[in-house]
């Protein structure tokens, strides 16, 4: 996103009440008078600005899935400092930040392309990412207990694929 939504605007209350409805909803639950309601506008701005509800979900969905892709990129390179379990600090992070910015829903739709699993393919190769984008997205849709959640998550160990490689010794 280019800009940061406020509510001083028919667009920026479009975009903020999409962003909370289809984090909870997903796309297909919601209606566009609903969310020109929320917005405290009528569907008319959300039509002159997005085109259709098609085209507000495509700006919020590539803005949500960016901030995961980035939350996802700065877990791994944490992790490959600490040596430790790169990906699967990737997919926790990403998990946790989804659950409490309300997104879960909305991001466990799949999409094409699909930057999660760019992001994770770049990380252990594909279609590893991919696979491992998908099981992430079905714990998403799953809800229910975020703890176990968390554990399916931590249980996604590939032979290798997970942990950062071993440090050369620093030369003086």
């Amino acid at each position: 996103m280019d800009w940061i939504p406020t509510k001083a605007t028919a667009k920026g209350r479009l975009v903020l009440a999409a962003l909370e409805a289809f984090g909870e909803h997903g796309y297909e639950a919601v209606k566009v008078g609903e969310l020109a309601a929320a917005a405290e506008t009528t569907t008319g701005p959300l039509y002159h600005h997005f085109g259709s509800k098609a085209g507000l979900y495509a700006f919020v969905r590539e803005d949500v899935d960016r901030r995961v892709a980035e939350r996802m990129e700065g877990a791994l390179a944490a992790a490959l400092d600490f040596e430790t379990d790169a990906v699967g600090a990737a997919l926790l992070v990403a998990y946790d930040y989804a659950r409490r910015a309300g997104f879960m829903r909305m991001l466990s739709e799949p999409r094409e392309p699909d930057p999660i699993a760019a992001t994770l393919n770049e990380a252990v190769g594909a279609p590893l990412g991919a696979m491992l984008a998908a099981a992430w997205r079905a714990a998403l849709a799953a809800g229910g207990d975020p703890e176990e959640a968390r554990a399916a998550l931590r249980a996604l160990r590939p032979a290798g694929a997970l942990h950062a490689p071993p440090r050369s010794p620093a030369r003086t």
